[in-house]
């Protein structure tokens, strides 16, 4: 694959990014952007990568090494499980699972995976759910919370 097909592809889906994300509105409006600001902003930001990579063209992408299909494919599956598990886990469990088994994935300790997972869960809950007022799903823990 070399860049302008690269270029091409990040095209289409910023084009599909805009489409979809045009659309989105909250039942009840907080913030004066909205849900469509940050899908937007992302398809901008992807659309004028993808002009760069037509526009300079050329330069074969390297080949994957062993093995890295195989790990792209389970991180894939880790994100659907963790799409799946997000509320009825809830934000801290789901999201310190994931981030435990993508780090497992890219070589990383049991025990640092872990730890970046639990700690890191729970910062990013503190930030959001606490700090921003994002509702995100308890879930398990919601007897502690």
């Amino acid at each position: 694959m070399n860049n302008r097909i690269l270029g091409v592809g990040a095209l289409s889906l910023a084009a599909f990014m805009l489409w979809f994300g045009y659309g989105l509105q909250a039942p009840v409006a907080y913030e004066p952007l909205g849900p469509a600001a940050f899908p937007t902003v992302v398809a901008l930001i992807m659309a004028l990568c993808g002009f760069r990579l037509v526009l300079k063209g050329g330069g074969q992408a390297e080949s994957l090494p062993s093995g890295a299909l195989g790990r792209i494919l389970a991180v894939v599956l880790v994100l659907v499980c963790y799409a799946l598990t997000f509320e009825p886990l809830g934000f801290i469990p789901a999201t310190a699972l994931m981030v435990c088994l993508v780090g497992r994935l890219f070589g990383g300790s049991w025990m640092r995976t872990l730890a970046a997972g639990a700690v890191g869960s729970i910062l990013l809950f503190l930030l959001f759910d606490r700090g921003l007022d994002v509702v995100l799903p308890l879930g398990i823990l919601e007897a502690w919370l």
